[in-house]
């Protein structure tokens, strides 16, 4: 007789495997909705019924709070490292003395797997439960922490059968997230991760394991260290960990020979820029367990193994001078001009330097060798001086170098800013491309070089000039024909009729102002015209309060909407918009119920889709989406990248944190709301 809780354990076996055949085997069999739909289910049941709750649920793979500290574990098997080999000659000098110490008459097979620049650890499994998780440590001793490693995508709670394993293996970053952790972090002024590698290891140590669940760590499991002891080589093993629902490497292979061995491994050096995640070289395995326990190992090395090392990803070159770039917003970034250098197959002549403060952490100045490396593979990156020249170092400038505006720095900030924002030519481009770039007003055809164009002519000045422009005007420029034109006027003017007022608000580029808060700030005022009208009226004070009442409206956003609409070029800027007809009402919304009504979020960080449309999923529930964390937020979205700064603010005020999967389940009425 079926059990009354068979049902839930069967759907939890069904989720890990979907899970599994998502996470390790890259080749789901649902689609997200219908996965969706089955964790929706679990969480009723398990809402209905607590004490079903099993361990290895997906739904427990984050603890609720944060660990006090990590303790001590000592392994039997010591972690040893390998010895390396940098070249083919010192690959062979390994086989031979492999082959000295088995025989001549032996045959050796060899595994030869990629090697992952991450962060080792060690797996523990109990009857097929995963029940102690560890990081390498000095190979002897570790440190316990399970409860992060299981937020981990790829490390499995249960395995498919109830069997006493251990494994170890390698967590890491892909590269493309990591491009996008720094991407996030030079935006906000934050000192870049130097590599994916130490983001890893930095984040897998993390005291909170909500904290590190929002980290996008992957792993993959290279070793059987322990179990299964009728299992005689290393190929079969992992194939056995594989059967097992564990990830580990598609693109191991064996070698049976020195030459095939030497082919597998020169044919890695053109292959792995191809990985999503980075490798810093081959790992070489005898494969028999009996060979290798023949081996045997030095005290600090396998004699069975090593690692054969890619030449440095790393190159030197000289700067010739710095270049000085303005933003929309103002900011002045300094960019270095190099000597062009190839790196990882890519000509690399120019890299940000993202900051002031990060020039001057490098000290750096013209003349000077400077080693390059990409992060993530993708990013070109100055990592430090090697050789300084004479010359004198970069400094920040006094002056704007597009229109000679002296630049300030706002306090707590790393930018300089140019406060210019209509006079200067740089900002100005870029103000109207953005003005016009989809998300914004959406103006189709309107890219940076039509823009150049037509400011070059003389025909716009600002955002509002574009609503003025005629075909006639158009046609007399370089890339316009008569078709060119007419299809640019018409774009501009289906932008009028289908503008809503945050949209108009955002684009107009406010520091501070997204697309989510623009939303936030204009449903009480409803238009532009009545927002503009109504801090004319009101004092200073009166009005960044007024705005702060908006839930979701800081001081900080108060305050740069407030002085967008006392600055006389902003304002002229408006009431010109206004005159030209566009001036769009804020669609009401009628007010949603649903399961989030009364609740507030604020939503952070990279999602699986724009954060507007999250926005929408929220509203359409009967939520309501703030731009900052405050007291009164009940909960935090926080996508790959979130900063830490929000973070802290949901730790001071309480406010629980949301993954994406986590909201989905909560717009659908599955967790309890607390």
């Amino acid at each position: 007789m079926a059990t009354p809780n068979a049902k839930y354990l069967a759907l939890v076996d069904e989720l890990a495997e979907h899970d599994r055949r998502y996470y390790v085997d890259a080749a789901p069999t649902i689609s997200d909705g219908e996965y969706d739909a089955l964790l929706r289910h679990l969480r009723e049941l398990e809402a209905a019924h607590p004490a079903w709750i099993v361990p290895w649920s997906p739904t427990q793979r984050v603890a609720p709070l944060p660990a006090s500290g990590f303790t001590k574990v000592v392994r039997e098997r010591p972690m040893l490292s390998l010895d390396n080999t940098y070249n083919p000659g010192e690959l062979t000098a390994f086989v031979d003395r492999i082959v000295k110490t088995l025989g001549a008459e032996a045959t050796v097979s060899y595994v030869v797997e990629p090697k992952i620049d991450g962060f080792g650890i060690e797996l523990t499994y109990k009857e097929g439960l995963l029940a102690l998780g560890t990081t390498r440590g000095d190979g002897t001793v570790g440190e316990d922490i399970t409860s992060n490693l299981k937020t981990v995508q790829g490390v499995a709670l249960r395995l498919r059968e109830p069997v006493d394993i251990t494994v170890r293996g390698e967590v890491y970053i892909a590269k493309a997230e990591f491009a996008k952790i720094n991407e996030a972090r030079a935006a906000s002024g934050e000192e870049l991760f130097k590599n994916p590698r130490n983001l890893a290891a930095g984040s897998i140590k993390l005291l909170d394991a909500r904290e590190v669940a929002q980290r996008p760590m992957q792993t993959i499991l290279y070793e059987l260290v322990d179990g299964d002891a009728g299992i005689t080589s290393h190929h079969a093993s992992i194939a056995r960990l594989a059967t097992l629902g564990l990830p580990t490497n598609r693109h191991n292979a064996l070698a049976h020979s020195l030459d095939e061995l030497l082919a597998h491994v020169a044919s890695w050096e053109s292959r792995r820029d191809s990985l999503p995640y980075e490798i810093d070289g081959l790992v070489i395995k005898v494969d028999s367990y009996e060979q290798r326990a023949e081996l045997g190992t030095t005290s600090k090395f396998p004699k069975w193994a090593i690692a054969y090392k890619f030449p440095a990803r790393q190159v030197t070159t000289l700067v010739r001078e710095l270049e000085i770039n303005v933003g929309r917003t103002g900011a002045i970034t300094p960019v270095a001009i190099l000597e062009p250098v190839d790196v990882s197959g890519t000509t690399v002549s120019r890299v940000s330097l993202h900051n002031w403060d990060q020039v001057a952490r490098l000290g750096i100045g013209a003349g000077d060798r400077v080693l390059i490396e990409k992060a993530g593979e993708i990013i070109p990156q100055v990592l430090g001086v090697t050789e300084a020249s004479t010359q004198p170092r970069f400094v920040p400038p006094a002056a704007c170098p597009t229109c000679g505006t002296a630049l300030v720095r706002e306090d707590e900030k790393v930018v300089l800013i140019c406060p210019n924002r209509v006079g200067c030519p740089a900002q100005r481009l870029a103000a109207i491309e953005f003005f016009g770039s989809r998300g914004q007003l959406n103006i189709d055809g309107l890219g940076e070089k039509i823009v150049a164009a037509i400011i070059a002519a003389g025909y716009v000045r600002d955002v509002a000039d574009l609503f003025a422009l005629t075909v006639e005007q158009l046609e007399g420029l370089e890339r316009f024909g008569k078709l060119s034109a007419t299809n640019l006027v018409t774009a501009i003017a289906h932008a009028r009729e289908t503008a809503t007022a945050s949209r108009l608000l955002s684009a107009l580029g406010i520091a501070n102002v997204g697309g989510v808060v623009a939303g936030l700030i204009m449903k009480p005022y409803g238009k532009l015209s009545t927002l503009r009208n109504r801090v004319a009226a009101t004092d200073r004070e009166a009005m960044v309060a007024e705005l702060c009442a908006i839930d979701g409206v800081g001081e900080v956003i108060a305050q740069s909407v407030d002085a967008f609409f006392r600055d006389p070029d902003s304002l002229e800027i408006v009431d010109k918009l206004i005159s030209h007809g566009v001036d769009p009402a804020e669609p009401v919304k009628a007010a949603a119920t649903g399961a989030l009504s009364g609740q507030i979020f604020v939503i952070t960080g990279t999602l699986s889709k724009p954060r507007a449309e999250v926005a929408a999923d929220i509203e359409a529930a009967g939520g309501t989406v703030a731009g900052s964390v405050s007291k009164k937020t009940n909960y935090l979205v926080a996508g790959a990248d979130t900063g830490k700064s929000k973070l802290d603010a949901a730790t001071k005020h309480g406010t629980k944190v949301l993954d994406e999967a986590a909201l989905g389940a909560l717009i659908a009425g599955d967790v309890p709301q607390s």
